[in-house]
């Protein structure tokens, strides 16, 4: 058998496994250690992805289980990038939060949030969906973990305890709605549901039952309306560092999962799904945005943002199945993946900004902390103007040729009333964004304490600014990188 698709998986298992008995023997002295071989396993990681990605070639394993395409080696690429910038953003804060040594604790941080990874990659490259169920349970387990982290702070184990309650009622409906599309169609593998679900044999009463209760389940890990209720409780209460491993590379994996379960196994049920995505899409734009003008807290703000950013990546997804012709299908999927991608790159350098600003016993959530930034560091406040600009779709930022890409698609199938309304309910996101801006640029400080920050953090989280602006220039490579990926994994 031919493992060399699986060669990153792999490799960050034994990787992981090792990090985790090394950092058992290391002194608190020497604890950066773990941070470094965390980010050398990512790049050899990378390396190997790259290479598989280069081929273009779609690989079949472990019994057609596991498979390797343009797509899923894309989609790892920036899970990779996700979390080691979250490692970096993250590890002063964390540091300063006794998280990376001292007292009980070590670096399970590391271990867990590269445990975390290996289940999305497991989810992005699953062609069983059994196999596809395993890796999410391997990224949610490491990823409760990593909430209840700090055992000491009363908000982390209340957030911890909502997100392991409803995540398990969320695994709870997605098992039951996979045990209902066995039932329906007698297999468990993606390529062979597709088939069987076109048959006339099928029964589509219990296929269309499977598909509310997975799409019920795939709409958590999302975090859509209305199994959105985890969201703001659980991107407040986790400390900071773990809110970005929980909003950012997750979302990749959730995206990959959503494709290979309701575009690769079940487009032939896409007529019923379709449906319940449209109205997942716009009660998420709808509470999302609504929602978040009424927050002060800034990271429960965001997290109602990342409810609204999810519902805009369903339009791009819902958008494909409403035309036969299969090049404006891939346009729409790949839209939808350039926005879920977007969304990624500006969520790290959002967050980023808020662990930049914390210091040991401040945490800078709320929205009247950014005041003043200006007069306190001018280039970090324009890096934080660039990812506010882009997270509200203003031109000419990253952010708005995602969006314009995916009503682009939405358009294109006809739905201009569905367009219509995620314009409006853009419009008004763009409200609280701008309102972030506005107490950088216009209030006085009411924080003078000089921002600490150490060269790596100072250099990935410039570099994540200009990236936001670059991208949105020049958007080619990326998009065409989205569709040729698409594409490629359609016709394999």
């Amino acid at each position: 058998m031919n493992l060399t698709p699986a060669y990153p998986e792999l490799f960050l298992l034994l990787a992981t496994s090792a990090i985790l008995l090394i950092d058992m023997f290391l002194p608190d002295a020497k604890r950066a250690i773990t941070h470094y071989l965390s980010l050398f396993t990512l790049a050899i990681c990378a390396i190997m992805t790259l290479g598989d990605l280069n081929s273009g070639q779609t690989w079949y394993i472990f019994n057609n289980m596991f498979l390797s395409d343009p797509m899923a080696n894309l989609l790892k690429l920036f899970c990779y990038l996700a979390v080691g910038m979250t490692l970096i953003y993250s590890r002063k804060y964390n540091a300063d939060r006794g998280m990376l040594g001292g007292g009980e604790l070590g670096g399970e941080f590391y271990a867990l949030a590269l445990f975390s990874l290996l289940g999305q990659m497991v989810m992005i490259s699953g062609n069983n969906v059994l196999i596809t169920y395993l890796g999410l349970e391997l990224m949610s387990l490491a990823l409760y973990a990593l909430v209840a982290l700090r055992r000491d702070h009363v908000a982390s184990i209340e957030a911890a305890m909502k997100y392991f309650v409803l995540g398990a009622l969320a695994s709870g409906f997605l098992l039951y709605g996979i045990s209902m599309l066995y039932g329906a169609t007698g297999t468990l593998d993606l390529s062979e549901i597709a088939r069987a679900s076109s048959s006339v044999t099928t029964n589509h009463t219990i296929l269309v039952f499977a598909l509310v209760f997975i799409v019920s389940g795939l709409a958590f890990k999302l975090g859509a309306v209305p199994f959105h209720m985890w969201v703001p409780d659980v991107y407040q209460g986790s400390p900071t560092g773990v809110t970005l491993l929980l909003g950012a590379a997750p979302k990749l994996a959730a995206f990959a999962i959503c494709f290979r379960l309701l575009v690769e196994g079940l487009f032939t049920a896409a007529v019923d799904w379709q449906q319940m995505l449209v109205v997942l899409a716009v009660l998420s734009m709808a509470i999302g945005n609504i929602a978040a003008l009424a927050q002060t807290n800034l990271k429960r703000m965001l997290a109602y943002s990342t409810i609204s950013h999810m519902g805009f990546m369903l339009l791009g997804l819902l958008s494909g199945v409403s035309d036969g012709h299969a090049h404006l299908a891939a346009s729409a999927y790949a839209s939808s993946m350039f926005y879920v991608i977007t969304y990624v790159v500006t969520t790290l350098g959002t967050f980023g900004m808020i662990m930049l600003l914390a210091r040991n016993g401040f945490e800078s959530e709320q929205i009247d902390d950014l005041k003043g930034l200006n007069k306190r560091s001018p280039w970090f406040a324009l890096v934080m103007l660039m990812l506010m600009f882009s997270l509200a779709g203003i031109p000419p930022f990253m952010g708005f040729y995602a969006k314009f890409s995916v009503l682009q698609a939405v358009l294109g199938t006809g739905q201009v009333w569905l367009t219509v309304v995620a314009v409006l309910f853009s419009l008004i996101g763009a409200f609280y964004y701008l309102r972030v801006v506005k107490v950088m640029y216009f209030d006085e400080p009411t924080e003078h304490a000089p921002i600490a920050v150490g060269p790596e953090m100072r250099l990935v989280l410039s570099l994540n600014g200009l990236a936001v602006m670059v991208l949105g220039l020049m958007p080619e490579s990326l998009m065409n990188a989205c569709l040729d990926a698409i594409t490629k994994t359609l016709a394999s």
